[in-house]
């Protein structure tokens, strides 16, 4: 059992968690929406939103950190809250992640028509339908389709491709932003940051956007069988990860608003490319923004996809999803089956529309928050369950910590919920949250044919293996 739970193969080093972590969070969300968070909030009341949401995140963050230090295998999540709840929970808690990764995956290729359509514009050939008002067609479509399956053949062939890919993409990523931020301090005009501050519920529109930002840090845990670093070091790039993409979301937001004035960032169809066109007085740069931005979209893509089909695999290889999806592949040591779902989801997402997009945000955002829950409560429990364990990096007031994000995360729940100011939409992002459960059922239904009744023993050697099982399911 030990030699099938350390098959991944260890080829991840420090830069490259790094760029794995803050190019997931980074993607295409700020290319888009930095416009839209100044007009609602104002330039102080987004950058306040954000600064909260950043700290929010390293509270959240350093349960992640002490986890993954202690159990640091594929999963997360799923390991975790299995450690302290059991199976039914674990389940639960795995297929939440999934489907808050997996939702980001499946509008990039929505997102990455969307960019190209901004540099040449996308002739509408072969009218499909009309999903919410927004015509669907096949060649724009094709474009999300073509990149979702370049992106599924780079995975398949292993993970130290991807990671190259990782690495290449969001040093562009970088460049292009310092060339956004340089452009605001050099040719902008502080006069054009307004309005300084709207109101509370302004801040609040923002906060809620906050979560789905820094979505991505917590792929690490999902890679941490991967990764070639010293336990605690993994842990330390957590919060170093969240920091880079809080001070990336900070410099945007001072660029855009320095950049251009108001009218100007509200009026465009991409706002951040409007805001460098009209600050460097040339088109050519509005185009030079949305290539960094694709490289966003593609950094995102690519580590949400490593992500989701970590956790998948580690739900495979526990017995809790069918066989198919617990394989590796013989020669590149990449979870196969994992690949092939998550990779066809996102082939076939285009074909919803541009609509799609804020749908899969917000349904994510939803899962992102339950998986925190959970984990806040495991790092909890399992501080008091066995408080020997060995933890290479041990947060200082861990109990003040985990209740917080405890705290933190059931108030973000009750803004989602129909009594929030966040609701989710019926019917469309209720489906997405229902139809994933429901393929959840069927999937369990089908492990169940599958495998039998699993001992306790057995899923707990095919979770952790020998090394991080407990004593009384050890086979010494």
């Amino acid at each position: 059992m030990a030699e099938e739970t350390n098959s991944l193969k260890r080829v991840l080093g420090r830069t490259d968690v790094l760029t794995l972590a803050f190019g997931t969070m980074v993607g295409w969300g700020w290319v888009m929406l930095s416009g839209v968070w100044v007009s609602e909030a104002g330039v102080a009341g987004a950058l306040l939103a954000f600064a909260f949401g950043a700290v929010l995140c390293i509270f959240v963050g350093l349960t992640y950190a002490e986890l993954t230090s202690a159990l640091p295998l594929a999963g997360g999540e799923m390991v975790y809250t299995y450690r302290v709840l059991g199976s039914g929970y674990a389940w639960l808690v795995g297929w939440t992640i999934s489907f808050a990764y997996i939702g980001v995956a499946a509008w990039e290729g929505i997102a990455l028509a969307t960019a190209i359509d901004y540099i040449f514009p996308i002739p509408k050939i072969g009218y499909l339908w009309s999903i919410g008002d927004y015509s669907v067609y096949a060649s724009w479509s094709a474009i999300g389709m073509i990149g979702a399956f370049v992106l599924l053949l780079l995975n398949y062939f292993g993970t130290r491709p991807a990671a190259i890919f990782q690495v290449m993409t969001t040093s562009a990523l970088f460049m292009v932003g310092l060339l956004f931020v340089f452009g605001g301090v050099s040719f902008g005009n502080t006069q054009y940051m307004e309005p300084v501050f709207t109101n509370f519920n302004g801040v609040i529109a923002v906060l809620l956007m906050v979560p789905s930002m820094f979505v991505g840090f917590d792929v690490i845990p999902q890679s941490a069988e991967e990764m070639n670093l010293p336990l605690r070091q993994i842990a330390k790039v957590f919060i170093v990860s969240i920091l880079m993409a809080a001070a990336w979301y900070f410099l945007i937001l001072i660029g855009i608003s320095i950049s251009a004035p108001p009218e100007v960032r509200n009026a465009g169809i991409v706002p951040a490319a409007d805001a460098m066109a009209y600050c460097y007085g040339s088109p050519v740069f509005g185009k030079i923004m949305i290539l960094g931005g694709i490289c966003g979209i593609m950094t995102s893509w690519n580590g949400f996809i490593v992500g989701s089909t970590r956790v998948i695999y580690a739900m495979g290889r526990a017995k809790m999803l069918p066989p198919f999806f617990g394989k590796l592949h013989p020669r590149y040591k990449t979870p196969v089956g994992a690949i092939v779902l998550v990779g066809g989801i996102c082939t076939i997402t285009p074909l919803l529309g541009k609509n799609a997009l804020v749908w899969f945000v917000n349904a994510s955002a939803f899962g992102s928050v339950i998986s925190y829950l959970m984990v806040a409560i495991s790092f909890l429990l399992l501080r008091k369950q066995e408080p020997d364990l060995n933890r290479p990096f041990r947060i200082k007031y861990g109990n003040f910590v985990g209740i917080l994000v405890v705290g933190i995360s059931i108030l973000f729940l009750f803004l989602y919920t129909p009594m929030g100011p966040g609701a989710l939409k019926w019917p469309e992002e209720w489906l997405l949250v229902l139809g994933w459960a429901l393929i959840g059922v069927i999937l369990a239904l089908w492990t169940r044919a599958a495998y039998g009744k699993v001992t306790a023993k057995d899923r707990e050697l095919l979770v952790f293996g020998e090394e991080y099982s407990r004593k009384e399911y050890s086979n010494e």
